[in-house]
């Protein structure tokens, strides 16, 4: 399950590189980063379903509400629903 999310994630963040502008690139890269923290805490975990990347990935946009600007968390936030779509797909 592990190896498909970060398959899935590669994938997704080659089509922003490819065709997204600064703020997908920005979002992208940001996620990315708390993408990798979460997929390390699944490996540990015996639920790796999409529910539980779900529910951590909230915990980390949580912690990125403090962070950013509106604005920022915004573009992160909504870079969260389109992965989070093709991972469900």
């Amino acid at each position: 399950m592990i190896e498909q999310y970060e398959q899935t994630l590669q994938d997704w963040i080659e089509s922003i590189v490819a065709e997204g502008d600064d703020d997908a690139l920005f979002a992208s890269g940001y996620l990315q980063g708390h993408f990798a923290v979460v997929l390390s805490q699944l490996e540990v975990e015996t639920e790796q379903d999409l529910a539980a990347l779900d529910v951590k990935m909230s915990e980390c946009l949580a912690l990125a509400r403090q962070e950013l600007a509106d604005s920022d968390y915004t573009l992160v936030s909504d870079a969260w629903t389109q992965l989070s779509a093709k991972l469900a797909a």
